[in-house]
């Protein structure tokens, strides 16, 4: 067996394997208290996660994030088709979205608490804020990227405009929105964070300061990665029924 089918037998996993023990090693023997052991951490993220405030945070933060996905997916879905179909809308909209997509949207969240007021309104424009741009833009590729011999097709054998849309254009683009999707949800995991730690006041944001402010370490870390793995859980289930409707794009 050559070395490089070696690696290729490697499992994805044992990166993060390597990591946790050179952490592990950097936490005992490292003279560091800022990073505790691996060990440490994983055993107060299992603690972490039965206590009220982290069920209450928790609470919080889905809220925020659900809503701002909700509004993100209703207003984003919607707009990338219109761009993608009519091209004044393209014209007229497409310097805006580029300009917010490739923005610092972290220096908006001060600018949005004297609108907005400090609390979860705030952290749902920022979910948003953070997810739409995406979805309008991977929605609009998408709509672009059907074959017009397809659309062309469809009017051949009398299809109506409604028709072609639904049958058409929108299963042609699915790989796409999808694609989005799964961005859009990386983006709004940021966004209900950041939101919530420049608040500082709920969900997480509010546990993130608390174990700072007392040099809680443990905690903190704990956190941390259990912040990280609920996201990654969130994004894989996107990327299931991202995967499963693949089939699209090879058929149009």
């Amino acid at each position: 067996m050559t070395p490089r089918s070696l690696l290729d037998n490697v499992p994805s996993g044992l990166s993060l394997l390597v990591w946790a023990a050179i952490w592990e090693l950097i936490g005992r023997y490292g003279g560091v208290d800022l990073i505790p052991p691996m060990t440490a951490i994983a055993a107060k993220a299992v603690e972490l996660v039965q206590t009220d405030s982290f069920l209450k945070a928790l609470s919080v933060t889905a809220q925020a994030f659900g809503i701002g996905m909700a509004l993100a997916i209703v207003i984003g879905i919607p707009l990338g088709v219109l761009m993608g179909v009519w091209r004044p809308a393209e014209k007229l909209l497409n310097v805006w979205v580029n300009i917010f997509i490739s923005a610092p949207l972290t220096a908006l969240v001060p600018a949005l608490m004297p609108l907005l007021g400090i609390g979860q309104t705030t952290v749902v424009a920022t979910v948003f804020l953070f997810a739409v741009w995406v979805l309008v833009i991977d929605t609009q590729a998408g709509i672009r990227h059907v074959g017009g011999s397809l659309v062309d097709m469809a009017r051949l054998f009398g299809g109506t405009r409604s028709q072609i849309f639904f049958k058409v254009l929108l299963p042609g683009a699915l790989p796409e929105i999808l694609t989005g999707l799964r961005l859009a949800v990386v983006r709004g995991v940021k966004g209900v964070v950041i939101g919530q730690i420049i608040i500082a006041l709920l969900g997480f944001g509010e546990l993130f300061e608390l174990y700072l402010q007392n040099f809680l370490m443990e905690e903190f870390w704990a956190l941390v990665f259990v912040v990280f793995a609920l996201a990654f859980v969130i994004v894989e289930a996107v990327g299931v029924v991202e995967r499963r409707f693949d089939f699209y794009a090879g058929s149009r």
